[in-house]
C-alpha cells in the first residue's frame, strides 16, 4: 500500500471497486472512508419521466414590492404551455432579494395566487391555492449556529405579531437569565455564550412561528431544537 502522488487508472476486474480515503485534521481530528462503486442503474427510456408533483411552489423575490408584483405580472405572461415544476425549478435558480413570495399548488391554483400577488390582491409571503400546503407543513427549527448578530431586528420593528410574541417570551426568560431578551436580539451581543444563544434561538423561532401561522401557515408538526 502507497500514498497516490499522481493520477492512476482504476481497472475493471469484475467486481465493484472500492478505494480507501484517509483525511488527517491539523486539530488531531482524522476520518476514514471507504467509498464503494454503486451498482450500475438500467438507462431510462427515452420520453420516461416522473409524474409530476401535485402540489409546486413558487418562488419570487425583488428589490421592492412595485417590482415584486411587476415580477409576477412577467411571470404570467411566460408560463403558458410550461410545466409548473420546470417554472418552480427555473425560478428557484434566481437571485433572492428583501421581499419575497411564494406561491404554492397545483398549475391553476398557481396562476390564480401569482395573479393575486400582480394586481397587489395579496401581499408579499406565502400565497397558497387549493391543493397548496394544507396540513402538510412541518416546521423545522435549527440549532446553535443558525444566529448572526442583528437577525430578527427587522421583524421586531416591522412586525406587531412578531414583536408581541417575542415580547411575551421575554417577559418569561428575563426573570430567569437575569438579561434581557429584547436587548440581546438587537444589540447582538452575547451570541458567543450559549446561555444567552440558546434562550435567543428558541424565543426568535418560536416568535417566528407565530408570524407563520398569522400568515396562515399552520403545521403539522414542529420538529428540530
Amino acid at each position: 500500500m502507497e500514498v497516490l502522488t499522481e493520477a492512476r487508472a482504476f481497472p475493471e476486474t469484475g467486481r465493484p471497486r472500492r478505494v480507501g480515503v484517509s483525511s488527517f485534521g491539523v486539530s488531531g481530528t482524522n476520518s476514514h472512508v471507504i467509498l464503494e462503486q454503486a451498482p450500475d442503474q438500467p438507462a431510462a427510456e427515452p420520453g420516461e419521466d416522473l409524474a409530476p408533483p401535485a402540489s409546486v411552489p413558487w418562488v419570487l423575490s425583488a428589490k421592492t414590492p412595485a417590482a415584486l408584483r411587476a415580477q409576477a405580472r412577467r411571470l404570467l405572461s411566460g408560463v403558458d404551455g410550461v410545466r409548473p415544476v420546470d417554472v418552480g425549478f427555473s425560478l428557484l435558480s434566481r437571485s433572492v432579494f428583501e421581499h419575497r413570495a411564494v406561491v404554492v399548488g397545483d398549475g391553476s391554483a398557481l396562476r390564480a395566487g401569482v395573479g393575486a400577488l400582480a394586481s397587489g390582491d395579496s401581499a408579499p409571503g406565502l400565497v397558497s391555492g387549493s391543493g397548496g400546503v394544507g396540513s402538510r407543513v412541518v416546521f423545522v427549527f435549527p440549532g446553535q449556529g443558525a444566529q448572526w448578530a442583528a437577525m430578527a431586528v427587522g421583524l421586531l420593528e416591522s412586525s406587531g405579531v412578531f414583536a408581541r410574541r417575542l415580547g411575551e417570551c421575554a417577559a418569561v426568560l428575563d426573570p430567569l437569565t437575569g438579561w434581557s431578551l429584547l436587548e440581546a436580539v438587537r444589540s447582538g451581543t452575547g451570541f458567543d455564550r450559549v446561555d444567552v444563544v440558546q434562550p435567543v434561538l428558541f424565543a426568535v423561532m418560536v416568535s417566528l412561528a407565530e408570524l407563520w401561522r398569522w400568515l396562515g401557515v399552520v403545521p403539522a408538526a414542529v420538529v428540530g431544537h
